[in-house]
């Protein structure tokens, strides 16, 4: 019970909780983004929101890589902060463009996605993740 009131963080509570948000959002964000992949490799033409005066086609290729491209990423924690870019810009453009004239309940799924996404680009994967392998082997005196 005291651990609830601790004052400090622990670096290992820290790391499990970015590994649980990385996995976890990115869980549910490729529930977007694998629907929107097997539309782009469909027989059908692409019907898709065109943004920012790209085609349909261009749109569409786009929200897939952040979506599910750079959701595989983040499960790893490969290029976390890379791959979080990606996915800020599409849940921006999905806030503040497509859901712009919508009321708050439509824009808050995206909104939260985005925060989500602008806290990894600040923390990285944490310990439990490729980036951190990658790090460690680039410097073999740091763990």
């Amino acid at each position: 019970m005291n651990k609830l009131f601790l004052k400090t963080l622990s670096l290992s509570n820290v790391n499990g909780a970015l590994l649980l948000l990385r996995v976890g959002v990115s869980l549910m964000m490729l529930t977007h983004g694998y629907p929107k992949l097997m539309r782009f490799f469909a027989d059908e033409p692409i019907a898709f929101t065109s943004i920012l005066g790209l085609s349909a086609a261009v749109s569409l290729a786009l929200a897939v890589f952040a979506e599910f491209l750079c959701s595989v990423l983040l499960i790893l924690g490969a290029g976390t902060r890379l791959a979080s870019i990606p996915l800020i810009v599409t849940m921006a453009v999905a806030a503040f463009h497509v859901h712009a004239d919508d009321p708050f309940s439509r824009k808050e799924k995206a909104l939260l996605f985005l925060l989500i996404y602008i806290v990894l680009l600040f923390t990285g994967g944490g310990k439990f993740s490729i980036d951190y392998l990658w790090a460690a082997k680039r410097s073999p005196g740091r763990r």
